[in-house]
């Protein structure tokens, strides 16, 4: 597949039909012929921060819990997508790596599924850069391809900054201008001669 989105940022157009999908900005973890796979990167799960969701998995408790660095007490949980959102995805820098775990996408950043790199994050010896996000976004075969089509989603190259930055409530905008599109220019329906 030569045309693939894999490291790319998808941002969603005005005109987006499925509201989960309102304003969103995916980062394409893996596109190939069997479909795609991408994480929300600015929906925020509000009713759960890290801190309850590491104590309810066990790997923190009132003990360890105040060793807990700052960074990652502040960390957002984000919700990644509408397709098992019970499992977790950390998308991180390329300076923690586990072997036969870590799928290493693009430009430095890469995708663990394990509960190894929220251990890792919570004793501090975790990634430099790391975003969490409870379920993931998926399209069957020619699914995405067939929604880009029809103006639901615009592509571009992702940006490391972008990804992880914790500034979530403009990432709509700063993703259309980081490719050279001004949001207030955009119309949500396609233009008919």
């Amino acid at each position: 597949m030569t045309d693939s989105l894999e490291g790319q940022f998808l941002i969603a157009m005005p005109n987006m039909d499925d509201g989960r999908f309102d304003h969103s900005v995916i980062y394409v973890c893996s596109h190939t012929e069997q479909g795609a796979m991408g994480l929300v990167l600015n929906q925020v799960a509000r009713h759960l921060s890290l801190e309850d969701l590491l104590f309810q998995l066990n790997i923190l408790n009132d003990e360890n819990a105040i060793r807990l660095p700052t960074r990652i007490r502040e960390m957002n949980v984000h919700k990644g997508g509408p397709v098992e959102m019970e499992r977790g995805f950390v998308l991180h820098t390329n300076d923690y790596v586990l072997d036969r775990s870590t799928l290493e996408i693009d430009n430095g950043i890469c995708l663990t599924a394990t509960l190894e790199i929220l251990k890792a994050l919570a004793e501090g010896r975790g990634p430099e850069k790391a975003m969490l996000a409870l379920g993931y976004s998926g399209w069957a075969p020619g699914q995405l391809e067939s929604e880009i089509q029809a103006n639901g989603w615009l592509t571009g190259p992702a940006s490391r900054d972008l990804v992880f930055d914790p500034t979530f409530d403009d990432k709509w905008q700063r993703a259309l201008q980081s490719i050279g599109i001004d949001p207030a220019m955009l119309f949500g329906t396609a233009g008919h001669a």
